[in-house]
């Protein structure tokens, strides 16, 4: 944010240099984080690896219940390097003297597009491209004229909703804590900054767990199945 003291700011200056250097500062700190998980690998883990652990089986486990273990796993090194990324990005900007990458537009709208390219991408590899855009025509031919569109407005709005939704919320997170600084700088603003850093989670993740329903939605299309024939009804003294 303009006119707002970051100290990498007052060396790079603001504007670009700023976000920039905040970016690479995320950089160090996530290759830093892998760096101490990896450097002792324990059976019984500990310290940072736990944690890295806990974060992994986390993010599996939340995309299990949207898309299976098996795609959930395999989507992982993506969902979980998103899922980190933004979440440095979050917690930094509530250290007074720095700021989130991810309150400028700049960084989340890219965070988007590599999502929303990379969720069509694995549909047309798995459907193939005539399968993958015939539901987006719907399950009436008649409608397919109308729907198709809409449901192409509707894929691209996944763009705006994805990088607006994140940089409008940790933008007002930021205007939030700047002016409760200003206001009471002292031990009045701990309640406030827990507050920001449940929004900081909750917005990462709803950030994954979006990755993951698109993806679900591209590779996990439904098959069409013919209709089976009705089950004998059984009456209550179980005879046919």
């Amino acid at each position: 944010m303009e006119g707002v003291f970051t100290f990498i700011g007052a060396i790079l200056g603001e504007g670009s240099g700023q976000v920039v250097g905040h970016l690479l500062l995320v950089a160090i700190i996530i290759m830093w984080l892998a760096f101490k998980a990896v450097s002792n690998l324990k059976a019984v883990p500990d310290g940072t690896q736990n944690v890295m652990e806990a974060y992994l089986g986390g993010v599996i486990a939340m995309g299990k219940d949207v898309i299976g273990e098996e795609l959930s796993r395999k989507y992982l090194p993506l969902v979980a390097t998103i899922g980190l990324f933004v979440l440095v990005c979050n917690l930094i900007g509530i250290i007074p003297g720095f700021e989130s990458p991810t309150n400028n537009i700049n960084v989340t709208l890219p965070l988007a597009l590599v999502v929303f390219i990379y969720y069509n991408y694995e549909g047309i590899k798995k459907q193939g491209v005539v399968h993958y855009f015939a539901h987006f025509a719907g399950p009436v031919k008649a409608l397919s004229p109308l729907m198709f569109p809409i449901e192409v407005v509707s894929h691209i709005s996944r763009i705006v909703s994805l990088s607006f939704r994140l940089f409008g919320n940790i933008k007002g997170d930021d205007l939030f804590l700047w002016v409760l600084l200003m206001l009471v700088p002292w031990i009045v603003p701990l309640p406030g900054f827990l507050l920001l850093t449940f929004s900081a989670l909750l917005q990462t993740f709803v950030f994954m767990i979006l990755t993951y329903v698109y993806l679900a939605g591209a590779v996990a299309l439904e098959e069409e199945h013919p209709e089976k024939a009705p089950e004998p009804v059984v009456d209550t003294l179980g005879a046919v």
